[in-house]
């Protein structure tokens, strides 16, 4: 009496195997090419096609993503000493981003970001980009504008432009871009070039969350255009949503010169156009 292969484990291919349909066809068979009748498999060896099996695995595990986590937390801006909210500040202005320690590569994309001179103030007033990325800054304005930033090394000056698609400017390095206009001292907005793609906005509750992160330490950053930054060191998986309080510092309207480093009030308007 002839001895049969054992079944085919679960979960095992073989390529070029293909699985009975029919009632009655062994286990062991394989179909041969254009017959369609069975012939024994003989060099079938369920030991090493588990083995097979389990190495293919192992390598669909290791091209999975690295776990990740979520981070969320409350910001809420307080007045000067702490004690109090703030009045007049607004909390979605503000930006919560994390650094792993081991960065993730950020990539710019072709069409550019834009910064708009409407009504005389730059929209929006804060611009989230990854590092390389372009600002147009079109001008809807009947009236001339200079947009312009002192802010090394991402420093620029589109000179005077009249209503129309605006200029461009490639932002290489991170960090913070003050920018103004030359002609009107009330026009301020900020460009901030982030190195990480992790970054979020709060809602007008002051709610954050931060989604995907990996796990491992990084540092988490919250920018605010009237407090100093706050930093924190943190190693994720997180315990609880965190709570943050940052104190305004600094006006709406920050004090500044122009682009010749001179004061708006002492040389005045020359362009006339308020």
């Amino acid at each position: 009496m002839g001895t049969s292969c054992p079944a085919l484990p679960p979960g095992i291919e073989i390529p070029g195997y293909r699985r009975p349909s029919r009632p009655g066809l062994p286990n062991h068979a394989l179909l041969s090419p254009g017959k369609g009748r069975p012939q024994v498999a003989r060099d079938f060896n369920p030991g090493r096609q588990s083995r097979a099996a389990l190495f293919a695995a192992s390598l669909a595990l290791l091209a999975l993503p690295a776990l990740a986590d979520d981070l969320h937390g409350h910001l809420q801006l307080l007045a000067k000493g702490g004690k109090e909210p703030a009045k007049g500040s607004d909390v979605r202005q503000a930006v919560v981003y994390f650094e792993p320690a081991n960065p993730q590569a950020v990539k710019a994309p072709e069409k550019p970001f834009e910064m708009v001179t409407r009504r005389k103030e730059l929209v929006p007033r804060l611009l989230v980009i990854p590092r390389g990325s372009k600002v147009r800054f079109p001008n809807e304005d009947p009236i001339l504008h200079n947009v312009f930033s002192v802010s090394a090394p991402n420093q620029f000056d589109l000179g005077l432009y009249q209503k129309g698609p605006g200029k461009e400017k490639r932002f290489e390095q991170p960090g913070l871009v003050r920018v103004y206009c030359n002609v009107h001292h009330d026009m301020v907005a900020y460009i901030l070039v982030l190195d990480t793609p992790l970054h979020a906005t709060p809602d007008a509750n002051g709610e954050f969350a931060l989604l995907g992160l990996p796990r491992g330490p990084g540092k988490l950053t919250v920018w605010h255009e009237q407090a100093d930054p706050w930093t924190m060191s943190v190693d994720l998986p997180q315990k609880g949503p965190l709570t943050i309080g940052l104190q305004i510092v600094r006006p709406l309207i920050p004090s500044h010169l122009n682009k010749s480093g001179k004061s708006y009030f002492r040389s005045g308007d020359r362009y006339e156009n308020r």
